[in-house]
């Protein structure tokens, strides 16, 4: 639960931070009525709830899958994971690029700071949604260091094979 509110505020927070100079002046006709954020009081313990989403803010679940365009506006990759620290606060998008239908491609992480917030256009079917873009080619993401996920050691219960190992009574094999 306190994983699911720590990334519900990160995200939050990343799109509050990107979405406002996009956002309107004035909100719209149908826009909710403004929510208060909080989070939980970790001194006292009292939990303070979010009541629903702003029209300025991001889930996980609809930023994965972000695409993400280049110099030229043309997609390059789109965003599969997020990289978050201990605290909640975003340290990298993980973005795919390359192959076809997920077979043959690569994925980079990037600092959010590398990323631009692109408005999607309101008046096409298929091209609404915001785009991330970057300043990059996809040669150049490409050719990027390859993100590795992080793996837990392995745990041994006994020796390797071929290794020497102490026989009863202090003898080797």
């Amino acid at each position: 639960m306190l994983n699911r509110l720590v990334l519900i505020s990160a995200v939050s927070a990343l799109a509050l931070g990107t979405a406002a100079a996009q956002s309107p002046d004035k909100p719209a006709a149908n826009a909710p009525a403004a929510t208060t954020t909080t989070t939980t009081d970790m001194k006292t313990g009292e939990a303070k709830f979010v009541s629903s989403q702003k029209p300025d803010q991001w889930v996980a679940t609809k930023f994965k899958g972000t695409d993400v365009v280049g110099t030229d506006d043309k997609k390059i990759g789109d965003v599969s994971d997020m990289l978050f620290d201990k605290a909640g606060k975003i340290e990298a998008y993980v973005i795919s690029v390359g192959g076809f239908l997920g077979m043959g491609s690569k994925e980079v992480a990037l600092e959010p700071t590398a990323f631009q917030v692109v408005p999607g256009d309101p008046n096409s079917a298929t091209n609404r949604s915001p785009k991330l873009k970057l300043s990059m080619t996809k040669d150049e993401l490409k050719n990027a260091p390859n993100f590795e996920y992080y793996k837990e050691p392995r745990a041994t219960t006994g020796t390797a094979p071929g290794s020497t190992r102490p026989a009863p009574g202090g003898m080797t094999k």
